[in-house]
């Protein structure tokens, strides 16, 4: 597979900065496991077979194992995730599947979310969100080919 063409944030270089930043300050306050649980999801949720292939690999270097990435996709049906991570995947999902329903962050996933996280927190999980979102549109867009990149 050939991309449709050069990645934007390779002709655009400061729209990297920009999304670089944004991942940085994304991290604040959160893990780097549920960071990558949250980016692969959304990349799922998406279909950016790019992301779905980097995040795992960038999970396991952080110590993520396969039994729980294996099951993100179904988190509802296992006992592989902690109640904050649960909370992340809920506002995930509702965050990615925005035209899903009439209120596309219903009270109930914010609370819960609200829960578990302080605002500087649920700031930086909701820019992480964000942000996966942006690149997962990106690499759909061109068909960024799965492979290019290494970790």
């Amino acid at each position: 597979m050939h991309a449709r063409m050069n990645h934007p944030v390779m002709v655009l270089p400061e729209a990297m900065n920009v999304l670089q930043s944004l991942a940085t300050v994304s991290k604040q306050g959160l893990s780097e496991k549920l960071l990558e649980l949250v980016h692969l999801r959304a990349s799922q949720i998406n279909g950016c077979s790019v992301c779905v292939d980097m995040h795992p690999k960038l999970a396991r270097k952080v110590g993520e194992t396969d039994e729980r990435l294996f099951a993100v996709s179904a988190w509802r049906d296992t006992p592989y995730f902690t109640d904050t991570e649960r909370a992340a995947l809920a506002l995930t999902e509702a965050l990615t599947r925005l035209s899903d329903r009439a209120d596309p962050v219903p009270d109930a996933i914010w609370n819960d979310a609200a829960k578990h996280f302080d605002e500087r927190e649920l700031s930086a999980l909701l820019l992480g969100i964000s942000t996966i979102n942006v690149w997962n549109r990106l690499n759909v867009a061109i068909k960024a080919p799965v492979g290019a990149w290494k970790v």
